[in-house]
């Protein structure tokens, strides 16, 4: 990712279990001479960034807090904070924006098995693998390459036995963004005001609904 924040990385290594999340970690890297944004958005998950190229959405992600708030820029990043906006209020709305055409071919299928994933309800890596022919850690590969999250609402694929990774993060602020999501839409309770707080991975304080 951009603009100096955590980007998709995964170290190399065999996962513990078919249904286990991948083995993640978070790296820093110099902003990319594209990587400005449309629109910075509080919401109560993030602080979410909006890029846009022309006529389609090119990039949605969360935000260090310390980057601040910045009016959309355009009609396309206008009209994606108000759907943010009505997620936020319903976690039961359904984005309708224009994407741009990115990622590999199997990196589109998980993604497609991921939008038709309901709110209030989430599925592991493992069973996901297995409902494409793939592997857990290819899975959570794709996941956290996804250009598009709450669009494309890659915080329902959790792990086995826990929250697994986010964006390809392990843990931290990443990490409380999933879980905040996932109480947002009545999977797990008890979350904290500080979306800064860290989160054991692998760990999902007072959920309410099975994560199958």
């Amino acid at each position: 990712m951009s603009n100096g924040v955590f980007v998709r990385s995964v170290r190399p290594g065999p996962t513990s279990a078919a249904e286990g999340s991948p083995t993640i970690v978070p790296r820093r890297i110099k902003p990319r001479a594209d990587g400005s944004f449309q629109a910075r958005l509080p919401t109560p998950f993030a602080l979410v960034g909006v890029r846009t190229e022309g006529d389609v959405l090119a990039e949605i992600m969360f935000l260090p807090l310390s980057m601040g708030a910045l009016p959309p820029l355009n009609r396309l990043a206008e009209r994606a904070c108000a759907q943010i906006e009505k997620y936020a209020d319903d976690p039961e709305f359904r984005f309708r924006l224009p994407l741009k055409t990115v990622g590999t071919d199997f990196q589109r299928r998980v993604w497609a098995a991921i939008s038709a994933v309901p709110g209030g309800q989430t599925l592991s890596y493992g069973r996901m693998a297995r409902s494409l022919g793939s592997a857990a850690r290819a899975v959570g590969q794709a996941c956290g390459s996804n250009y598009f999250p709450l669009v494309i609402p890659c915080h329902r694929v959790v792990a086995a036995t826990g929250l697994g990774g986010f964006a390809h993060s392990g843990g931290g602020y990443l990490i409380e963004v999933k879980r905040r999501l996932l109480a947002h839409e009545g999977v797990i309770q008890g979350v904290t005001q500080d979306v800064t707080q860290d989160v054991t991975p692998g760990v999902i304080p007072g959920a309410t609904r099975r994560l199958f």
